[in-house]
């Protein structure tokens, strides 16, 4: 908790929190901070006793309300999809469908505070919508499967959730100008590396339909009805241009234990929309060397987990000849814009946090 007051970002992503926890500790704490927030637990939720419910994990989403307005929240039940599109089909339902993750989303609205010197370039435009998800995408490697296959369904689940709010068409034929239009923020621990079909399907807005991820599965019949907006019979593709806002280089693990270090939790957002200020670097790797950090949770580190935090700018297209322009936090933005300003991140929650 401490961490997370001193990044004092203005949206919060959390994944793996209990469900307890998020009631009688984090709520409470973070709106005596000038947060709200959502939460959803794991879908086993639903099936367990209540002495037993508060201990299921869950995802989370903060925001500061001096700064957003909660329009609509979303919840995506990956197991519930695979029970829709299954068609009887014995490896959705037995590899996909018994996997119990989830994801969150919060449709929110932008308030005056939001920005620069609390002047909005048009009163028009003081409101803008953005699309906040945090996700949690099955652990196990063995079943790269059903990780490649949730990120699928999630990426449909919001292509849904922003045609129904903004009117977007993704259809075959539509205009790419539309997928521009929509604001998403995608914080999620994906639960694989960079270079999976995972990663390759997020940031390439495609997967080729025999990725060995599938492991020669005969999922193709059940994932093209799902994905009803594509006409591409060598790929499975979804609808959102998307870039990740950290690269390798800047940042070489988010999970760091005593037998595994890598990159698999990330930042998505629109690159034609959201411009990236600047990010929080990564832990020393001499410092962790010379401490012998060999894992974590440590006493030092409290979580395997490494914080991504982002501060981005909302761009939008000048209304008057004259707005209102102010410096941003690594220089002016461009002349045919103006910015918002708030700071974005993806935090892991466990136990020993």
């Amino acid at each position: 908790l401490d961490e997370i007051k001193h990044f004092s970002a203005d949206i919060i992503a959390l994944q793996e929190v209990e469900t307890d926890q998020f009631y009688k500790f984090f709520l409470p704490e973070l709106k005596r901070e000038g947060y709200e927030g959502i939460f959803h637990p794991k879908s086993r939720a639903k099936t367990m006793a209540e002495c037993d419910r508060k201990f299921v994990d869950g995802c989370a989403i903060f925001y500061r309300t001096a700064k957003f307005v909660l329009l609509k929240e979303e919840l995506v039940e990956f197991n519930q999809i695979a029970i829709e599109h299954a068609n009887g089909h014995e490896d959705m339902l037995n590899r996909v469908m018994t996997k119990d993750n989830i994801a969150i989303a919060a449709l929110l609205q932008t308030r005056e505070a939001c920005w620069e010197n609390n002047v909005a370039p048009d009163a028009s435009q003081v409101a803008q919508p953005i699309l906040v998800c945090s996700a949690h995408i099955h652990w196990d490697p063995e079943f790269c499967d059903v990780k490649l296959i949730q990120t699928m369904m999630l990426m449909e689940q919001l292509r849904q959730i922003t045609e129904s709010y903004w009117g977007l068409n993704f259809r075959p034929g539509a205009s790419k100008k539309d997928s521009q239009k929509v604001q998403l923020l995608l914080c999620a621990d994906f639960n694989s590396l960079p270079e999976s079909g995972v990663i390759e399907f997020m940031k390439n807005g495609k997967v080729a339909v025999n990725h060995p991820e599938f492991k020669d599965i005969g999922y193709k019949d059940c994932l093209f009805k799902m994905l009803s907006h594509s006409n591409n019979d060598q790929h499975f593709t979804h609808a959102f241009e998307l870039s990740s806002a950290y690269i390798e280089e800047l940042l070489p693990f988010t999970n760091y234990t005593f037998d595994f270090k890598g990159i698999i939790d990330y930042i998505f957002y629109p690159a034609g929309k959201l411009k990236p200020l600047g990010i929080l670097g990564p832990l020393s790797e001499e410092w962790l060397k010379e401490s012998k950090v060999v894992g974590c949770p440590h006493p030092h580190i409290p979580s395997d987990h490494f914080p991504l935090l982002v501060e981005f700018g909302l761009t939008l297209p000048v209304m008057s000849r004259n707005p209102a322009v102010s410096q941003v936090m690594l220089g002016p933005p461009p002349p045919t814009s103006t910015m918002a300003n708030y700071g974005a991140a993806a935090m892991r929650r466990i136990k020993e946090f």
